[in-house]
């Protein structure tokens, strides 16, 4: 159990991830739990510092999240963010109305410099609003320490009783100050150390995974990406030996992945690692299937038959791991939360294996946590900052019907393009690059000869958070060099394209 908790509850805003993310950053460790979960429960985890949400809702709406006002008796600092400040100053009596003007984006704000929250804030700072009702009264016992043209209690506190409260969105980057803000809450109100690190997580998990596992065995379902392969080397330091990664190559991954991943699992980590290669098995079944949703769904159920096979012949005593990280584990539904989606990590194993338990020891942890412990562990750089990949693989980068020449001809032109963004060190300024064989055959003139052959598509965004993304304006130079490598080096390949469609309307993946 970490000896500082920040509790983050959650009223349903866009930013609560974030929220928690960006208290971590302050180096004290943050759970997000639902609005539903009872005051008790919060009691007994004894968290330094609760804060609450945005959320889209208005608190004079009787179906809205709201929270008993036993919270406010715990004697513990609350801070309410935009939806959560006008529930304090709802359920305080304070007063909350519609706004006369309601306000997005960015916006001035004016602060109290004597306020904790804003001792080292600009006196006039750039904040991000979102809200349409605003507190028209602040609560008695508070006082207001910031506002705005349009809204006269942007921000408040009871100090005596440690509650404060913010309309806008300090967790947002679009908040100049927000760190600031959250950093005074979190280490001079609530009195944190800020001294939590991954090292300490690394030695902490370690040694509870030994003591879990004890003389058993584990095995791990191991893809290749980020999540799986770092909580493989977690495990391998944990457990050694004991530990089985069974990795199915479905002949879909890019030019070389599978052999880089068995190259750096067993070089690297002490581990018994089983590579299953089925290409010719997937192909099979993929045999004639166009269409996308078919094609996701055979290759994700046809991943799951042959996995569970091998599971069962030889490793389906001791525990099972999965690469479970926390943002996993919101979507698919927490307690009470809201299911927004399931993930492929957290689906049910077959009823007729029985485990001792199931093991996620990376459950607590967000992605660019994860990549710090794979970092840290020595994982290749490649592996720990590989770029999203769909779950199908290039099954969704081929167009239409999925054949063996097809896919040799993108892993070609796909490591064509990755060779080039490396040399000329453009990779780090995108969020994902690919290709695409969209299935399109167009005529050509190579030599003295005519052709007739493949169109191969470029594609390449930018992004924070793949919510929304624009394509990337890479150099004319560049794409001149990889097309012209594409065409000279990748057979059945006469004609490049560059797709400069941002998200949305279009998505990021073709399929």
């Amino acid at each position: 159990m970490n000896k500082e908790l920040i509790i983050v509850l959650d009223f349903g805003g866009q930013y609560n991830q974030l929220i928690a993310r960006r208290v971590r950053e302050c180096g004290v460790y943050a759970e997000i739990h639902p609005y539903t979960e009872d005051v008790d429960t919060i009691a007994a985890l004894a968290p330094k510092g609760i804060i609450f949400t945005g959320g889209p809702n208005s608190v004079f709406d009787p179906k809205s999240p709201h929270y008993s006002r036993e919270i406010f008796k715990l004697g513990i600092p609350i801070l309410g963010i935009c939806y959560g400040a006008q529930l304090m100053a709802y359920e305080l009596d304070g007063e909350v109305a519609t706004a006369p003007v309601s306000e997005y984006g960015h916006t001035q704000v004016k602060v109290d410099k004597r306020s904790v929250l804003f001792t080292d804030v600009e006196e006039e700072t750039t904040a991000w609003m979102s809200h349409t009702d605003y507190i028209k009264r602040a609560p008695e016992g508070f006082k207001v320490t910031a506002s705005t043209a349009n809204c006269p209690v942007a921000a408040m506190e009871d100090s005596s009783r440690a509650f404060y409260a913010v309309q806008f969105h300090p967790e947002v980057r679009h908040t100049k100050e927000g760190m600031k803000i959250l950093r005074h809450f979190v280490i001079d109100v609530c009195g944190c150390s800020g001294d939590w690190k991954m090292d300490d997580f690394i030695e902490s998990t370690v040694r509870a995974l030994r003591e879990e596992i004890g003389s058993d065995g584990v095995v791990l379902g191991l893809s290749g990406g980020v999540d799986s392969s770092v909580a493989a080397a977690l495990l391998s330091r944990a457990v050694g030996k004991q530990l089985t990664c069974v990795f199915v190559d479905q002949g879909l991954m890019r030019k070389d992945e599978g052999d880089e991943v068995e190259a750096a699992f067993k070089g690297l980590f002490d581990m018994n690692f089983v590579r299953v290669n089925c290409q010719e098995e997937f192909l099979t079944a993929l045999k004639g299937v166009t269409d996308p949703e078919d094609k996701r769904h055979i290759i994700g159920s046809r991943f799951y038959e042959v996995f569970w096979d091998i599971v069962r012949e030889k490793y389906s005593d001791g525990y099972f791991a999965q690469g479970t990280i926390y943002p996993d584990r919101i979507e698919s539904g927490k307690g009470d939360a809201a299911k927004i989606k399931t993930h492929h990590n957290q689906v049910a194993m077959p009823g007729d294996i029985t485990f001792k338990g199931v093991i996620e020891p990376l459950k607590d942890l967000f992605k660019d946590e994860v990549r710090e412990v794979g970092e840290k562990l020595g994982l290749p750089h490649s592996l720990v900052w590989r770029q999203p990949f769909p779950g199908p693989g290039l099954g969704v980068r081929v167009i239409g019907e999925i054949t063996a020449e097809k896919v040799k001809i993108l892993q070609e032109a796909d490591a064509v393009l990755r060779d080039e963004m490396k040399k000329c060190g453009y990779e780090e300024q995108m969020a994902q690059f690919f290709a695409v064989l969209p299935g399109v055959h167009t005529v050509g003139v190579m030599g003295d000869h005519r052709t007739y052959d493949e169109l191969v598509a470029i594609r390449a965004v930018t992004t924070d958070d793949f919510m929304t993304a624009e394509w990337a304006r890479i150099p004319y130079d560049i794409l001149t060099r990889v097309s012209n490598r594409i065409i000279n080096e990748v057979d059945h390949v006469n004609r490049v394209v560059y797709d400069i469609t941002s998200k949305p309307p279009g998505t990021v993946e073709w399929e």
